[in-house]
């Protein structure tokens, strides 16, 4: 399965994920101001799938080259130079600090999955590991992706 595949995977899921994160809101919404009630399972299960659409979100994005930049030199550049540019930003920020963090985070979920990490709050849902397991994985494919646009910018100078 090529990168591509992987990518429109992410995209499918957080357009879907999207969609459930509205009805989860509106239903908490509904639930909390008509019919006073609320549960801490249904606000930790917001921010779970908030963090799954950021963390995979920018792992396509970035893939899409949809990403923030600043574009006030970067716009006005020759394709040569945006190519040096890229280079250079894949090769001493982003595959650096994707892989810093993604081995960094390696323990911290570890232990996690260790101690079968549930909420500490009342109700609150299980198996947080998982969402944890999320910034590894997450910032070892946005790593790839720097590797893949390196090498894309290179054959396309040589």
């Amino acid at each position: 399965m090529n990168f591509d595949k992987i990518a429109n995977l992410i995209k499918k899921l957080c357009a879907r994920l999207s969609f459930f994160l509205v009805i989860l809101l509106s239903s908490d919404v509904l639930l909390r101001y008509i019919f006073n009630f609320s549960t801490a399972s249904l606000y930790e299960l917001e921010w779970h799938v908030f963090a799954i659409i950021f963390l995979l979100g920018s792992v396509y994005t970035l893939h899409a080259d949809e990403h923030v930049r600043v574009d006030v030199f970067y716009s006005k550049f020759s394709k040569k130079n945006k190519r040096l540019v890229n280079l250079i930003g894949n090769s001493f920020f982003l595959i650096p600090f994707g892989l810093v963090i993604s081995y960094t985070s390696i323990p911290f979920v570890a232990d996690s999955y260790n101690i079968l990490e549930s909420s500490p709050d009342p109700g609150g849902l299980p198996f947080r590991f998982l969402i944890k397991s999320m910034i590894t994985i997450s910032f070892f494919l946005l790593s790839v992706i720097g590797f893949m646009r390196i090498i894309n910018s290179i054959k396309s100078t040589g």
